[in-house]
This record gives structure tokens, sequence and C-alpha cells, in this order.
């Protein structure tokens, strides 16, 4: 599956989108409680070790106390208006994926949009956005249960309905729940680089990157597979400088290679090629951004042999050349 993250694309005026120091997250009545909560972690919690870090404001659309999900009440400190300042507008959820959007909060997110703010919209905000108008062309995601509906409502949006998030550079769309974190560290390293998105994944104690264009989930529960796969894993990714042919992974994991490639994809929802090739690139981008390496030799240490190949890979998944990446990444920088 193709990675979903751009190559930090341009807005319509041709500038690239802003940093996005100034962030609101909306609050309305039936507030999406984890969706709100992710926004407030990631955004809202002062970090003074990290200079010029986020200014946050959560901005109720309509008058409150606002009711949450959970059984608390809400009050916020900005209304509408606070959008104005904004570089960056929240949509946690929405309320109800049959439920219009007021006409207030669509008037100012096309205002936001058009003096160059950028929209994100976690789990079912994604509605919110559509309503708008502006994600007409686009490519948008939501959690899996709603993709079918918002096809439906607005089938001139382009659903990518299997990613974790899409980046279309001055909005962007995450998929249900924990995926909104994965669209906010990514935001972060965006805004501040990889050096700080770690730090913050490490206090979140979550991945410090999986790429939007990772599956949401996986077609079966992994049970007995998985468990009997996990040891095989690390395996594989101490071992990434070697070949891996089918045949060796499957004598290591104990079973035929028919049996194997069938429970290795039940495990992880692909096949060993293509989780060999994520894994690869994964550790080459941590070799990249810190290690100093020359692009020859990253290439051998994560196994992918020559430097040629490790271009192709870069451009194919990522969409851009090793040296672009470090240009963009690399922790000195």
């Amino acid at each position: 599956m193709p990675t979903i993250m751009k190559n930090m694309p341009k807005s319509e005026s041709g500038k690239k989108p802003p940093v996005g120091r100034n962030v609101a997250v909306l609050a309305y009545d039936g507030l999406c409680t984890f969706e709100f909560g992710i926004a407030v972690e990631v955004f809202g919690l002062p970090r003074p070790e990290i200079s010029d870090w986020y200014r946050f404001i959560v901005c109720a659309i309509e008058p409150g106390p606002l009711a949450a999900t959970g059984g608390f009440k809400l009050i916020a400190a900005g209304g509408l208006k606070q959008l104005r300042q904004a570089d960056t507008v929240i949509v946690p959820g929405w309320r109800g994926i049959h439920t219009p959007v007021p006409e207030p909060l669509l008037k100012a997110l096309r205002a936001a949009h058009a003096r160059g703010a950028r929209l994100v919209s976690f789990c079912s905000g994604v509605f919110v956005l559509a309503a708008t108008g502006l994600l007409t062309g686009r490519r948008a995601t939501t959690h899996w249960r709603y993709a079918a509906q918002l096809a439906r409502a607005y089938p001139d949006i382009r659903i990518e309905p299997d990613v974790l998030y899409v980046d279309e550079g001055q909005i962007l769309t995450s998929a249900g729940s924990a995926a909104a974190l994965d669209l906010s560290l990514h935001l972060v390293r965006r805004d501040h680089g990889p050096r700080i998105a770690n730090q913050v994944a490490r206090r979140l104690v979550i991945p410090p990157h999986r790429d939007g264009g990772q599956a949401q989930f996986i077609d079966q529960p992994v049970q007995e597979e998985g468990a009997a796969l996990a040891a095989l894993f690390d395996w594989m990714r101490r071992n990434l400088q070697r070949e891996l042919p089918i045949r060796l992974l499957a004598q290591r994991a104990h079973m035929s290679e028919r049996t194997f490639l069938r429970r290795f994809e039940d495990a992880t929802g692909t096949t060993p090629k293509d989780w060999v090739i994520e894994q690869r690139l994964s550790r080459a981008r941590e070799l990249l951004e810190g290690s100093g390496m020359p692009v020859e030799r990253v290439a051998t240490e994560c196994g992918f042999g020559s430097a040629d190949t490790l271009r192709h890979h870069f451009r194919t998944r990522l969409k851009l050349s090793p040296k672009r990446y470090r240009d963009r990444f690399e922790l000195s920088a």
C-alpha cells in the first residue's frame, strides 16, 4: 500500500503551509472526548524544554457548558472568533456523521483555509471538513466504519478507506481514534523535526512514526499466529542487512512455506516482502536522520544492498530521495 504522506505540498496560493504554532481545537456539544484529549495532550500540554512550542486554545462552536462523552461538561476559553488567529485548526471528531454542521462553523473554517491555516480532522471530524466543500477533489480518510457513508455523502472526495492518515498539505485527515496520534506526531515532525517528534512520542509511550499509508486494521484477529511469529519479527528486525528468503523465514517459524505465508499475512496484513521493505525503510530513516552515514552505507546497513535500490524504494514509497529526506529531517539541521 503506498504511503499517503506527500512531499510537503504547497497550498493553493503556491506558498508552503504555515508552521502552525497557533493551534486551535474545536469543542462542541457531544464532544468526542478521546480525540479531543489527543489534541490537548500533543499540542496543549506545556513543554518548556522545547523552544517555540505550540500556543494552544480550545474554541467552542456554541455557548457552553458543553457535554462531552463520558458524562462531564466543558467550558472553553475561546470561541469561533479565536479561529482567526489559528494557524492550525483541529476538528476532534463530530457528534454524528449525519448531524448537520452549523453554518457559522463552516464559514469560519473556510475563512481559515483561505488565509492559509491548516485544517485537521480526527476520525469523524472529516464530515465537518467535507461539509465546507474544501475536500472536493482531494484525498481524505476517516474511521473505516464511516468510509462508505462518507463516500456516499460526498462522492467528489477521493476516499482512502484503509490508511492511518492523509496529508494533503493544507488539509489533513486521520482515521479513527488512535490514528489521530499518528497524524499529530506527523504534524510535530513536520513543524519541529524528527528529534522533537521522537521526544514527544517517548512521553506518550508510543512508536515515533507510523506511515500514513499503513493499514488501519487487520482483517483477522492475531492470537496464536501473532504469538508464534513475535520472536521471528524481532529476529528479522535485527537481521535486516541479511537476505531473508521465505524458505529461511518459514524454517525459523517451524512452518511450511504455504502455512507461513498465510499466517504472516493474517498477523501483519501484508506479505513478508513488503513487511521487510517497510522495516528497512524505517531503519534507513533513522540512520539518515541521526547517523551521518553516507547513503551507500545506509543502504548496506538496512539490507537494500545498493544506494540505487534504496533510492528506488524511497521514491516509490516516500515520494522523495534519501538525500532530500536527510536534508529535511537530519537531527543536526
